[in-house]
């Protein structure tokens, strides 16, 4: 892959000003693997304030948009918001707004077709839950999801993949290095035959689900694996480590 390996950190609904504010610091102040581009996912109350503090070669996600521009649509936030305030980025289809908060393929694949015409890089997230896996349909299940943002994608440039199986988020069990590689194999095949050799050979996808400092080598190490998208860890400093997980 030419493009850059792509760590993802996830903050979720967590931190404030101040623990924000120390984490950013550690970032900028840390010597940073120059070929891994990096983004950090802040809850949107904070997203100018993460733009601000950080970095400028540190971007900047919301986790989360609508699919118009604006309107009567209480407590949501608009791709146009999220570039006004200088973000570039939004995470979309996270297993936690599918399966806490209702979202389906549909809306979110409409989502990902907003946020891409409004100039939005978009991290797309697919993966099964654990009674799927034990059913043997994981294959199925994120074909499914990625063809509900692959009908809603025109130029794959500013999209990344991330598979995160969701039985492994924040549960401490991780996919093993081989569990991941195969899952991404798959879906790169997937995106050949369905999309174009040209987009499976330069789309990164990158794995999610309790990637620690003591994963991550490993996992990095893995042909599919482009990069990594992180939550808990992402917190704390050793998402410095995570970072540099190719050096």
């Amino acid at each position: 892959l030419t493009a850059k390996f792509f760590v993802g950190g996830n903050w979720k609904m967590n931190g404030d000003k101040a623990s924000l504010g120390e984490l950013i610091k550690t970032l900028n102040s840390a010597k940073l693997d120059p070929n891994t581009e990096v983004v950090c996912g802040a809850p949107s109350i904070y997203l100018e304030f993460a733009r601000a503090k950080l970095d400028p070669k540190i971007g900047v996600a919301a986790q989360n948009c609508y699919k118009v521009k604006g309107g009567a649509f209480t407590g949501e936030i608009s791709p146009a918001m999220i570039k006004d305030v200088g973000v570039h980025w939004v995470i979309l289809g996270h297993s936690e707004r599918r399966w806490v908060f209702g979202e389906t393929d549909e809306l979110i694949g409409q989502k990902c077709a907003h946020a891409l015409e409004n100039g939005l890089g978009v991290i797309a997230c697919i993966g099964e839950k654990l009674d799927e896996r034990e059913a043997g349909i994981t294959e199925k299940v994120i074909n499914a999801q990625t063809k509900h943002f692959a009908d809603n994608i025109k130029d794959w440039s500013k999209v990344v993949l991330a598979y995160e199986p969701v039985w492994a988020i924040g549960t401490g069990k991780t996919a093993s290095p081989a569990q991941a590689q195969d899952v991404h194999d798959k879906l790169r095949q997937w995106v050949k035959a369905n999309v174009s050799e040209a987009v499976a050979n330069s789309v990164r996808i990158i794995y999610g689900g309790s990637v620690t400092g003591g994963t991550c080598k490993e996992l990095g190490g893995m042909k599919d694996v482009d990069g990594f998208l992180v939550g808990g860890a992402a917190l704390k400093p050793e998402f410095v480590d995570i970072i540099n997980a190719k050096q």
